[in-house]
């Protein structure tokens, strides 16, 4: 049992609470200014003791600049292209405000009055990561016993709002390839096979089946800096995508005398292309006449012409490389939504001979 003991200080008269820790290892904790305040501590400790919840106060003194670097060295698991924002989340948002805290002294209220200033001058997206950053190293705080709960948790947010996709149409898509000269065939496999950027610039002849009509998805080339870092599609899934044969003509030329190793759309220096939409892409777009748009629009656009062509969610899935169906919905609810018209009407085409 916890024992209570007064002593004099130069502030007058003080309370110390000696107790033991779950090793029955002796330790105290001083500066009680009530008798009162001295029990209720002990209390709670012999009360998180007989819980198996003790955490040793001592342990939530370490600060959030002394973990922070540590805990962002730990997310090897993620991409480059996904490592890169956490980091700079923590650098900007995080860590000038943080840094200097300890554990023990962060309240909720204090992370949700720091996440609702944030919003006041940043997107939701922004503010999002650097919560998701705060709270991934409270979070391990919490498994590792330096704090029984996270003050981060339940914190609000700001909700993303989702932008108006652009899908183009068969006609517009023509029209932009033929404006984009040199590079219409990365238009056309953009916009038929709903491929990513880095995903099109890591195309190699080798990945391309010109008997089957397929196009193997190996690798992703991601701009992170100044460099690219090449790995795996985003979803670590390899896949087979096949292309419609109006590609056939452009990706034989494309490939053309060239070893498998060769990339199939290199830019002018040979290495990757650039994710540039104020270059070639911009001009493409504003000569064609085309709404406004980015590269990436062209995926959308490859899932809207594939489920208007009736394509199903599993289809759609296995071509855009989504790690789920649920994904995919979730994604393209609204494109399905309007298929469903069409299901109804051949439902009753179907149907109609038969009523009377």
């Amino acid at each position: 049992m916890a024992t209570i003991e007064a002593y004099e200080t130069a502030s007058g008269r003080r309370y110390m609470v000696r107790y033991r820790k779950p090793n029955r290892r002796q330790t105290s904790k001083r500066g009680f200014r009530t008798k009162r305040d001295a029990e209720r501590f002990a209390s709670e400790i012999e009360v998180a003791k007989d819980r198996g919840q003790y955490i040793d106060p001592r342990s939530a003194r370490v600060s959030v600049g002394e973990l922070g670097p540590a805990w962002l060295s730990r997310q090897t698991h993620l991409k480059p292209s996904s490592y890169r924002p956490l980091e700079i989340a923590w650098r900007v948002h995080v860590e000038p405000t943080w840094a200097g805290h300890r554990l023990s002294d962060i309240t909720h209220t204090e992370v949700q009055d720091w996440v609702s200033t944030m919003s006041e001058t940043r997107g939701a997206t922004t503010v999002q990561r650097a919560l998701a950053v705060l709270t991934g190293i409270l979070d391990e705080a919490v498994r590792d016993r330096r704090l029984f709960a996270s003050p981060a948790t339940g914190v609000k947010t700001p909700r993303k709002v989702k932008k108006p996709r652009t899908y183009l149409t068969h006609l517009q898509v023509q029209a932009l390839a033929r404006e984009a000269g040199q590079y219409g065939p990365v238009v056309l496999v953009m916009a038929y096979c709903g491929l990513r950027w880095g995903e099109m610039a890591a195309l190699r002849t080798k990945d391309i089946d010109l008997a089957r009509r397929r196009l193997s998805v190996e690798q992703n080339a991601v701009e992170v800096g100044h460099k690219f870092i090449v790995g795996t599609p985003k979803s670590h899934e390899r896949r087979t995508v096949p292309f419609p044969e109006l590609l056939e003509a452009s990706l034989r030329e494309a490939c053309k005398d060239k070893p498998p190793t060769a990339l199939v759309f290199p830019a002018p220096d040979g290495n990757f292309m650039h994710n540039n939409t104020r270059g070639w892409f911009a001009g493409a777009v504003a000569r064609s006449g085309v709404p406004r748009l980015t590269p990436h629009d062209l995926r959308h656009t490859a899932a809207s012409l594939a489920i208007s062509a009736g394509a199903n969610v599993k289809a759609v899935q296995r071509m855009l490389g989504h790690a789920s169906a649920a994904m995919t919905l979730d994604t393209y609810a609204d494109l399905f939504d309007e298929d469903l018209d069409a299901v109804a009407i051949a439902l009753h085409a179907a149907a109609e001979p038969y009523i009377s």
